[in-house]
């Protein structure tokens, strides 16, 4: 080809590529230059320039875990939290959360799960004696109807059979009747929401894994709906509102330290969107404390998902 040629030839190929890199370029003329300009240097820049921005994967673990440290108290205090979206939109997020820790109350909500099994295993709803106790212990968080339903599923070895249906490999039941010291873990405790809030709007029959049929996680997630106003504190500090929460919370003074157990474990709502949190903890200096320290870290769960 002629030289003259050759160079007009050359500047309508560059023409065309500049034109063709501002059409495309969400940033504008001016990127879209500066897109060319790199084109024309040694080929691995332009390889480097022309490949899409590849999608850093988020690690939701660790930032939690900074986003707990500045809410980790000194001293004697543990805490441990798990949360997750309950569409799955997102992965969830947990810190230290195969440690365990006593239950206190919130072993109620897996006290109810095993009854409801039992129950369904027998092919019989609820009696009207049981139901009453569900209600009380569930709403109003009473020991003695607790106590009831423990015995009425055969306490803790009725509690251990529960958990394997329903896929808790970390709980193990209070012995000699003390069902307040189960022992449980925060990745437990979201096992549990799960099977009662997993498959919440769907007709399917049961929750995958977890046993409970669709009447039975409508009847647990009724209750923790409407706990007492008094005891609506917690995990609800993370969402919109508290109406819009379903959780249960459990709190106890031990009596060889004089420390608390503070834990709370629910289904919270923030901008429409819909979280399972659970948070543990022991060692509190007082109840306020714990409840303090559990709010912070339900809050700071939540945000790390919401962004």
């Amino acid at each position: 080809m002629h030289r003259n040629g050759l160079a007009a030839w050359a500047a309508l190929l560059t023409g065309t590529l500049v034109g063709t890199l501002i059409g495309c370029s969400p940033g504008g003329a001016g990127e879209a230059v500066a897109v060319a300009a790199t084109a024309s240097a040694p080929s691995s820049g332009a390889a480097s320039a022309s490949a899409p921005d590849e999608e850093v994967p988020v690690d939701r673990d660790d930032a939690l875990a900074k986003a707990l440290k500045p809410l980790l108290p000194d001293g004697d205090a543990r805490v441990s939290v798990a949360v997750s979206a309950l569409d799955g939109a997102t992965d969830g997020a947990v810190y230290d959360g195969t440690s365990a820790f006593d239950t206190a109350s919130i072993v109620k909500v897996d006290i109810l799960a095993a009854l409801l099994l039992r129950a369904q295993d027998e092919g019989r709803a609820l009696t009207a004696q049981e139901r009453a106790y569900a209600t009380a212990m569930i709403e109003n968080s009473d020991n003695a109807s607790a106590t009831a339903l423990w015995k009425a599923i055969g306490g803790a070895d009725g509690l251990d059979a529960a958990n394997v249906t329903l896929g808790l490999t970390g709980t193990r039941a209070g012995a000699g009747g003390e069902w307040g010291l189960t022992r449980t873990t925060a990745e437990d405790q979201l096992t549990l929401l799960r099977a009662v809030f997993g498959t919440e709007g769907t007709e399917s029959a049961k929750s995958a894994g977890s046993g409970l049929s669709a009447a039975s996680r409508a009847y647990v997630a009724g209750l923790m709906g409407r706990i007492a106003a008094d005891q609506r504190w917690g995990v609800s500090a993370a969402a919109d509102s508290a109406s819009v929460c379903a959780l249960k919370n459990g709190w106890l003074p031990r009596s060889a330290t004089g420390l608390w157990d503070i834990n709370s474990v629910g289904r919270v709502s923030v901008g429409g969107q819909r979280y399972l949190v659970s948070v543990l903890s022991d060692g509190n200096a007082t109840k306020e404390a714990g409840v303090a320290l559990v709010e912070g870290v339900a809050k700071a769960a939540v945000s790390v998902l919401t962004g």
